[in-house]
Protein backbone atom coordinates (compact mmCIF):
# COMPACT_ATOMS: atom_id res chain seq x y z
CA UNK A 1 0.00 0.00 0.00
CA UNK A 2 1.36 3.40 -0.97
CA UNK A 3 2.20 6.00 1.66
CA UNK A 4 0.24 9.22 1.11
CA UNK A 5 2.22 12.46 1.33
CA UNK A 6 0.61 15.02 3.64
CA UNK A 7 -0.90 18.04 1.93
CA UNK A 8 -1.79 21.43 3.37
CA UNK A 9 -5.25 20.07 4.21
CA UNK A 10 -3.75 17.09 6.01
CA UNK A 11 -3.64 13.47 5.00
CA UNK A 12 -4.30 9.92 6.13
CA UNK A 13 -1.14 7.86 5.71
CA UNK A 14 -1.10 4.07 5.42
CA UNK A 15 1.95 1.87 5.81
CA UNK A 16 1.91 -1.93 5.87
CA UNK A 17 4.50 -3.75 7.94
CA UNK A 18 4.16 -7.51 7.70
CA UNK A 19 0.58 -8.35 8.59
CA UNK A 20 -0.19 -5.00 10.24
CA UNK A 21 -1.57 -1.86 8.57
CA UNK A 22 -0.56 1.36 10.31
CA UNK A 23 -2.91 4.28 9.66
CA UNK A 24 -1.70 7.74 10.69
CA UNK A 25 -3.75 10.94 10.84
CA UNK A 26 -1.49 13.78 9.68
CA UNK A 27 -2.38 17.44 10.10
CA UNK A 28 0.21 18.42 12.68
CA UNK A 29 -0.25 22.25 12.64
CA UNK A 30 -3.89 21.65 13.67
CA UNK A 31 -3.18 18.75 16.08
CA UNK A 32 -4.36 16.31 13.39
CA UNK A 33 -7.81 17.86 13.05
CA UNK A 34 -9.77 16.10 10.32
CA UNK A 35 -10.24 18.09 7.12
CA UNK A 36 -12.95 17.15 4.66
CA UNK A 37 -10.32 15.59 2.38
CA UNK A 38 -9.00 13.52 5.28
CA UNK A 39 -12.42 11.97 5.91
CA UNK A 40 -12.47 10.82 2.28
CA UNK A 41 -8.94 9.50 2.59
CA UNK A 42 -9.91 7.62 5.76
CA UNK A 43 -12.66 5.86 3.80
CA UNK A 44 -10.27 5.03 0.96
CA UNK A 45 -7.62 3.81 3.41
CA UNK A 46 -9.91 1.34 5.15
CA UNK A 47 -11.52 0.14 1.94
CA UNK A 48 -7.99 -0.57 0.66
CA UNK A 49 -7.01 -2.31 3.89
CA UNK A 50 -10.12 -4.49 3.78
CA UNK A 51 -9.05 -5.72 0.33
CA UNK A 52 -5.65 -6.96 1.60
CA UNK A 53 -6.12 -10.69 2.40
CA UNK A 54 -2.84 -11.13 4.27
CA UNK A 55 -3.43 -8.43 6.87
CA UNK A 56 -4.36 -9.39 10.42
CA UNK A 57 -4.62 -6.11 12.32
CA UNK A 58 -4.86 -2.31 11.94
CA UNK A 59 -3.32 0.32 14.22
CA UNK A 60 -4.54 3.90 13.94
CA UNK A 61 -2.74 6.84 15.55
CA UNK A 62 -2.09 10.53 15.08
CA UNK A 63 1.23 12.09 14.15
CA UNK A 64 3.29 14.20 16.53
CA UNK A 65 1.81 13.47 19.95
CA UNK A 66 -1.92 13.99 19.29
CA UNK A 67 -4.56 11.55 18.07
CA UNK A 68 -6.93 14.16 16.61
CA UNK A 69 -8.18 17.46 18.05
CA UNK A 70 -11.49 17.20 16.14
CA UNK A 71 -12.65 18.67 12.85
CA UNK A 72 -10.78 21.29 10.86
CA UNK A 73 -12.97 24.23 11.82
CA UNK A 74 -11.22 26.57 9.40
CA UNK A 75 -13.19 24.84 6.61
CA UNK A 76 -16.60 25.00 8.29
CA UNK A 77 -17.79 28.35 6.94
CA UNK A 78 -17.54 26.89 3.43
CA UNK A 79 -20.34 24.35 3.92
CA UNK A 80 -21.87 24.23 7.39
CA UNK A 81 -24.47 27.01 6.97
CA UNK A 82 -26.34 25.31 4.13
CA UNK A 83 -28.54 22.33 4.99
CA UNK A 84 -27.74 20.37 1.81
CA UNK A 85 -23.97 20.75 2.01
CA UNK A 86 -23.99 20.14 5.78
CA UNK A 87 -25.91 16.90 5.26
CA UNK A 88 -23.44 15.83 2.55
CA UNK A 89 -20.50 16.53 4.86
CA UNK A 90 -21.85 14.37 7.69
CA UNK A 91 -23.65 11.64 5.76
CA UNK A 92 -21.14 11.21 2.90
CA UNK A 93 -17.72 12.45 4.02
CA UNK A 94 -17.70 11.81 7.76
CA UNK A 95 -19.94 8.78 7.86
CA UNK A 96 -18.21 7.38 4.78
CA UNK A 97 -14.92 7.34 6.68
CA UNK A 98 -16.36 6.02 9.94
CA UNK A 99 -18.45 3.37 8.21
CA UNK A 100 -15.43 2.09 6.29
CA UNK A 101 -13.75 1.53 9.65
CA UNK A 102 -16.84 -0.19 11.05
CA UNK A 103 -17.09 -2.42 7.98
CA UNK A 104 -13.47 -3.57 8.29
CA UNK A 105 -13.30 -7.18 9.49
CA UNK A 106 -9.80 -6.77 10.90
CA UNK A 107 -9.28 -5.91 14.58
CA UNK A 108 -8.54 -2.18 14.87
CA UNK A 109 -6.38 -0.78 17.67
CA UNK A 110 -6.41 2.92 18.57
CA UNK A 111 -3.09 4.26 19.87
CA UNK A 112 -4.15 7.48 21.58
CA UNK A 113 -1.90 10.29 22.79
CA UNK A 114 -2.71 13.94 23.43
CA UNK A 115 -6.02 15.28 22.18
CA UNK A 116 -8.80 12.89 21.19
CA UNK A 117 -11.67 15.29 20.61
CA UNK A 118 -14.80 15.37 18.45
CA UNK A 119 -13.81 13.70 15.19
CA UNK A 120 -10.94 11.97 16.99
CA UNK A 121 -13.35 10.56 19.56
CA UNK A 122 -15.59 9.29 16.76
CA UNK A 123 -12.66 7.58 15.04
CA UNK A 124 -11.53 6.02 18.31
CA UNK A 125 -15.10 4.83 18.90
CA UNK A 126 -14.84 2.73 15.71
CA UNK A 127 -11.86 0.81 17.12
CA UNK A 128 -12.04 -2.56 18.86
CA UNK A 129 -9.21 -1.93 21.32
CA UNK A 130 -8.21 1.47 22.68
CA UNK A 131 -4.89 2.17 24.36
CA UNK A 132 -3.98 5.62 25.66
CA UNK A 133 -1.13 7.55 27.21
CA UNK A 134 -1.72 9.09 30.64
CA UNK A 135 -1.93 12.61 29.23
CA UNK A 136 -4.60 11.86 26.63
CA UNK A 137 -7.73 14.06 26.76
CA UNK A 138 -11.19 13.09 25.52
CA UNK A 139 -14.26 15.14 24.68
CA UNK A 140 -16.64 16.56 22.09
CA UNK A 141 -17.14 20.20 23.15
CA UNK A 142 -19.05 21.12 19.99
CA UNK A 143 -21.81 22.82 22.00
CA UNK A 144 -19.31 25.70 22.20
CA UNK A 145 -19.54 25.87 18.39
CA UNK A 146 -23.32 26.00 18.37
CA UNK A 147 -24.16 22.63 16.86
CA UNK A 148 -25.05 19.07 17.93
CA UNK A 149 -23.37 15.82 16.98
CA UNK A 150 -24.91 14.20 13.90
CA UNK A 151 -27.35 11.36 14.76
CA UNK A 152 -25.36 8.35 13.58
CA UNK A 153 -22.15 9.81 14.96
CA UNK A 154 -23.84 10.43 18.33
CA UNK A 155 -25.17 6.86 18.41
CA UNK A 156 -21.69 5.55 17.61
CA UNK A 157 -20.03 7.60 20.36
CA UNK A 158 -22.71 6.89 22.97
CA UNK A 159 -22.39 3.18 22.26
CA UNK A 160 -18.62 3.34 22.83
CA UNK A 161 -18.26 5.78 25.73
CA UNK A 162 -21.62 5.05 27.41
CA UNK A 163 -24.69 7.26 27.66
CA UNK A 164 -23.62 8.96 30.89
CA UNK A 165 -20.27 10.02 29.44
CA UNK A 166 -21.79 11.03 26.09
CA UNK A 167 -24.29 13.31 27.87
CA UNK A 168 -21.48 14.75 30.00
CA UNK A 169 -19.41 15.54 26.90
CA UNK A 170 -22.20 16.86 24.68
CA UNK A 171 -24.36 18.70 27.21
CA UNK A 172 -21.64 20.26 29.39
CA UNK A 173 -18.66 20.23 26.98
CA UNK A 174 -16.68 18.22 29.54
CA UNK A 175 -13.15 17.09 28.70
CA UNK A 176 -12.10 13.91 30.52
CA UNK A 177 -8.69 12.43 31.21
CA UNK A 178 -7.48 8.95 30.31
CA UNK A 179 -7.87 7.57 33.83
CA UNK A 180 -11.53 8.59 33.90
CA UNK A 181 -12.19 7.14 30.45
CA UNK A 182 -10.58 3.86 31.49
CA UNK A 183 -12.69 3.78 34.64
CA UNK A 184 -15.81 4.31 32.53
CA UNK A 185 -14.91 1.43 30.20
CA UNK A 186 -13.78 3.27 27.06
CA UNK A 187 -10.08 2.37 27.28
CA UNK A 188 -8.49 -1.07 27.54
CA UNK A 189 -5.18 0.19 28.90
CA UNK A 190 -3.58 3.43 30.09
CA UNK A 191 0.19 3.87 30.33
CA UNK A 192 2.99 6.40 30.05
CA UNK A 193 3.95 7.91 26.71
CA UNK A 194 7.05 5.70 26.63
CA UNK A 195 5.02 2.57 27.26
CA UNK A 196 2.32 3.24 24.66
CA UNK A 197 4.07 1.83 21.60
CA UNK A 198 5.24 -1.36 23.40
CA UNK A 199 1.68 -1.86 24.67
CA UNK A 200 0.32 -1.52 21.12
CA UNK A 201 2.98 -3.94 19.88
CA UNK A 202 1.99 -6.50 22.53
CA UNK A 203 -1.63 -6.38 21.36
CA UNK A 204 -0.75 -6.67 17.67
CA UNK A 205 1.57 -9.61 18.39
CA UNK A 206 -1.21 -11.40 20.25
CA UNK A 207 -3.80 -10.73 17.53
CA UNK A 208 -1.49 -11.89 14.74
CA UNK A 209 -1.12 -15.27 16.47
CA UNK A 210 -4.86 -15.89 16.54
CA UNK A 211 -7.28 -17.23 13.93
CA UNK A 212 -8.09 -14.45 11.41
CA UNK A 213 -11.40 -15.93 10.27
CA UNK A 214 -12.60 -16.15 13.86
CA UNK A 215 -11.73 -12.48 14.33
CA UNK A 216 -13.66 -11.56 11.17
CA UNK A 217 -16.72 -13.49 12.33
CA UNK A 218 -16.59 -11.84 15.75
CA UNK A 219 -16.37 -8.44 14.08
CA UNK A 220 -19.44 -9.26 11.98
CA UNK A 221 -21.39 -10.08 15.14
CA UNK A 222 -20.35 -6.88 16.90
CA UNK A 223 -21.25 -4.89 13.78
CA UNK A 224 -24.73 -6.43 13.53
CA UNK A 225 -25.54 -5.52 17.14
CA UNK A 226 -24.24 -1.96 16.80
CA UNK A 227 -26.08 -1.37 13.54
CA UNK A 228 -29.44 -1.97 15.25
CA UNK A 229 -28.83 1.06 17.47
CA UNK A 230 -27.54 3.30 14.69
CA UNK A 231 -30.33 2.28 12.30
CA UNK A 232 -32.91 3.67 14.72
CA UNK A 233 -31.04 6.96 15.00
CA UNK A 234 -30.81 7.20 11.22
CA UNK A 235 -34.47 6.38 10.64
CA UNK A 236 -35.92 8.70 13.26
CA UNK A 237 -33.63 11.72 13.15
CA UNK A 238 -31.64 12.14 9.94
CA UNK A 239 -34.54 13.55 7.91
CA UNK A 240 -34.57 16.70 10.07
CA UNK A 241 -31.10 16.54 11.63
CA UNK A 242 -29.50 19.33 9.60
CA UNK A 243 -32.24 21.94 9.62
CA UNK A 244 -30.17 23.94 12.12
CA UNK A 245 -27.59 24.73 9.40
CA UNK A 246 -28.61 28.37 8.88
CA UNK A 247 -29.47 29.05 12.53
CA UNK A 248 -28.03 32.11 14.25
CA UNK A 249 -26.38 30.16 17.07
CA UNK A 250 -24.70 27.77 14.64
CA UNK A 251 -23.26 30.65 12.64
CA UNK A 252 -22.24 32.50 15.82
CA UNK A 253 -20.48 29.47 17.33
CA UNK A 254 -18.39 28.70 14.25
CA UNK A 255 -17.66 32.36 13.50
CA UNK A 256 -16.60 33.07 17.08
CA UNK A 257 -14.14 30.19 17.02
CA UNK A 258 -12.61 31.32 13.74
CA UNK A 259 -12.38 34.88 15.06
CA UNK A 260 -10.84 33.61 18.33
CA UNK A 261 -13.49 35.09 20.62
CA UNK A 262 -16.15 33.76 22.98
CA UNK A 263 -19.53 33.08 21.33
CA UNK A 264 -22.56 35.10 22.35
CA UNK A 265 -25.41 32.60 22.49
Amino acid sequence: MVRVTARLSGAVNVEVTGRIANVTLVNRPKLNAMSRAMWRELRDAFEGIAAQPDLRCVVIAGEGGNFSAGGDISEYAEFRFNETSLREFHEVDVWGGLNAMLDCNLPIIASIAGNCMGAGLEIASCCDIRLAANGARFGAPIAKLGFPMAPREAALVAGAVGNLTARDMLLTASVLDAATMAQRGFLNHVCSDAELQPAVQAYTDRICQLAPNAAAMNKQYFRAVDQLIRARAATELIATAYQYAASAEHREGVTAFIEKRLPNF
